[in-house]
């Protein structure tokens, strides 16, 4: 608003149109805005009536804002004038130059050549009235057009920075889209739909370089079939990005015809108009491609958008060697789990094997409990590796846990962890076996030797599916599949007050039974060669054949200690036996074989006194084959351990408590 109280002299103009221009350039408004605003000062401040501003478009000069009568503009004049670089008057008309490279700093870091300027000129008829002094008016007209340049890019540098935050908030969504791909070809298509939404182009396509062919391949392709399309990487404008690693544009029509591979439009039926090209880098800032931009749906491509190009190209990048990161520990995630699965298998062809093989395999599908049970050496530890590798668990962690070897004032902390400065020596914060299986399996191994207080808190954790640490107050929710194993008669030891009724329910969801080896028939044979097999592959020598006597010998054998002492036997063998044929003397069972005493035994006396001697000399010899376990004594013996004690203590035998024998 004009200050009606002082008289108007150029420099109250000049000053107010400084002020003016200020205010403008607080304000978020466009170029044209801007113009609207100030330039009836400008006129006013050269004391002019008609004049303006004009640009040159595709060759032609137009009128960006115009004050005054619609005359012909001097374009002679103007030209000489932007070439001078300095103002210049003829023929009634003064012409100040005024030329804004837009982000010519971008160009330059891009390493793209400054594309073509915005070329405008002030211009006033100053015939029109005479009333400015001709050199006044010509500083004036200098000053003018200096703060209308500097207008211009304070207007541009913001509304630059205002799309490149758009941009960059486009791209970086983009790129989360495409962290979520599993396909690379879902991936490239989704890189260049963004591409061609980003810059408003036709089409996008990413080049990557094989080095070995001297070939880029293109996907998504220009329109072909199969998706991918080849070309030389010396050939085209890819070509030239590919060898000098910098950006490149190129619009028809203003650059050289020859940049542009004509011979893919012609394949393909296609017309390149434009193109704007980037290299892609790896991680270690290797070259992997190229990607391509054609076709802007306006007048052409601009160093502005080699900018979103390269931010693209960076995201993309990352998201294809991201990609075949992920592809790639996948696959060797899964070799190794197989590799662990195929470790311990459940081998056997016993139909009480099959069976169990046929329910746990159901039973891995499922997030049931299990309860293993049989005797020691069994291989419930295998089985139920088996279970965790058959379930959707199986990429999941496997931890086993010994409850029998752990003491009740360690128990708790083994399991749920414990908090730095819990107790004594707790140096630092510990997870416990619970959490270090969370997603994965959690194998309890002897769970019938776990104290009574280990059991109240193994009954909490699985009733919560939380544990809480030693020390700690926080509540840690754990997802786990606990499978439990014993060789004790659990059902007896509830009656006996020595096991929790509820914490067997709680384990007991689904019962699987191992059977001893010596009831397994030919699976001992069986398991025999798959030890032989593994351990002379460990070793690196060939495989020895088990002969007639040496097979004989081991389905003869009583195998107390089941497979696991079937494994060691065989483990000794491998190593010990330097022969290609195994005898069964290389075996060195030393134990008695479990048709000892059929009509063998020296037993004398009446019929009484034999059936007496056989009982306590059989009896002995299978509690000195169980390692003096009396429970898996009584079930070598057919019999419960109750029974076991009763039937020791009517023959009278030693070595008795008066507790035991009353039972």
């Amino acid at each position: 608003m004009k200050d009606r109280t002082q008289p108007q002299t150029p420099q109250n103009v000049e000053i107010r149109l400084l002020a003016e221009v200020v205010n403008a350039l607080k304000r978020d408004i466009s170029r044209s805005e801007f113009l609207e605003l100030i330039f009836p000062a400008v006129m006013e401040l050269v004391e002019e009536a008609t004049g303006g501003i004009v640009n040159q478009v595709s060759g032609r000069w137009s009128r960006e804002i115009w004050i005054g009568e619609q005359e012909e503009v001097p374009e002679l004049l103007i030209g000489e004038t932007l070439d001078l670089g300095k103002i210049q008057s003829a023929d009634g008309w003064v012409v100040a130059p005024m030329i804004d490279t837009g982000q010519s700093d971008d160009s330059e870091i891009l390493g793209l050549p400054n594309g073509a300027p915005l070329v405008a000129a002030l211009l006033v008829r100053a015939e029109a009235t005479g009333k400015a002094d001709p050199h006044q008016l010509i500083k004036r007209m200098s000053r003018i057009s200096d703060l209308l340049i500097a207008a211009f890019q304070t207007i541009n540098r913001r509304h630059f920075r205002i799309r490149r935050i758009s941009q960059l908030q486009a791209v970086m969504d983009a790129s989360a889209q495409w962290q979520r791909f599993e396909d690379d070809i879902a991936l490239l298509h989704g890189i260049a739909d963004a591409a061609t939404e980003l810059l408003d182009c036709e089409r996008a396509s990413i080049f990557l370089w094989d080095k070995r062919r001297k070939k880029l391949i293109g996907r998504p392709a220009l329109g072909v079939a199969e998706g991918a399309l080849e070309v030389d990487d010396d050939a085209g404008v890819v070509g030239e990005v590919l060898g000098s690693r910098e950006p490149k544009i190129w619009n028809g029509g203003s650059d050289d015809e020859s940049r542009v591979n004509r011979k893919v439009d012609q394949s393909l039926e296609f017309v390149t108009r434009s193109l704007i090209a980037v290299p892609m880098q790896g991680q270690r800032s290797d070259l992997i491609g190229v990607f391509e931009a054609i076709n802007h749906n306006g007048s052409g491509f601009e160093a502005c958008d080699a900018i979103v190009l390269r931010d693209l190209a960076t995201h993309a990048a990352v998201a294809i060697q991201s990609l075949k990161t992920r592809k790639k520990l996948v696959e060797t995630c899964d070799r190794l789990v197989e590799d662990a699965a195929s470790a311990s298998p459940l081998i056997g062809e016993h139909p009480s094997i099959a069976k169990i093989r046929k329910t746990s395999s159901k039973v891995a599908k499922t997030d049931l409990s299990v309860l293993v049970l049989g005797k020691n050496g069994t291989g419930k530890e295998v089985l139920a590796r088996h279970i965790h590798f058959e379930s959707e668990r199986r990429n999941g962690p496997f931890i086993a846990v010994n409850c029998a070897a752990l003491v009740e004032s360690l128990l708790e902390s083994e399991l749920f962890g414990h908090e730095k400065g819990a107790f004594t020596d707790a140096n630092q914060t510990r997870q416990g076996k619970f959490e270090l299986a969370n997603s994965g399996t959690l194998f309890l191994d002897e769970v019938g030797d776990m104290s009574p207080g280990g059991q109240a808190k193994l009954l909490r954790v699985l009733e919560e599916k939380v544990v809480v640490r030693v020390g700690g107050s926080q509540t840690i929710p754990v997802d786990v599949r606990v499978i439990a194993a014993t060789n004790q008669p659990l059902e007896e030891m509830i009656v006996e007050k020595r096991f929790r009724e509820d914490l067997y329910f709680r384990l007991n969801v689904v019962n699987l039974s191992l059977p001893p080896l010596s009831q397994r028939g030919e699976d001992i044979l069986l398991l025999a060669d798959h030890f032989l097999e593994q351990f002379c592959y460990q070793i690196g020598r060939s495989v020895p054949a088990f002969q007639r006597s040496a097979r004989e010998a081991m389905q003869s054998h009583a195998w107390p200690g089941n497979v696991r002492e079937l494994r060691n036997t065989i483990e000794r063998v491998a190593y010990l036996c330097g022969d290609q044929e195994i005898e069964k003397d290389d075996l060195m069972l030393t134990t008695t074989p479990r048709n000892f005493g059929q009509g063998q035994l020296p037993i004398t006396g009446t019929l009484n006194g034999a059936t007496r001697q056989f009982q306590v000399e059989h009896i002995e010899r299978a509690i000195e084959t169980c390692s003096g376990n009396m429970t898996d004594a009584a079930a070598y013996l057919g019999l419960h351990r109750s029974n076991l004690y009763r039937k020791m203590a009517q023959l009278g035998m030693k070595g008795l408590e008066d507790g035991e024998r009353s039972e």
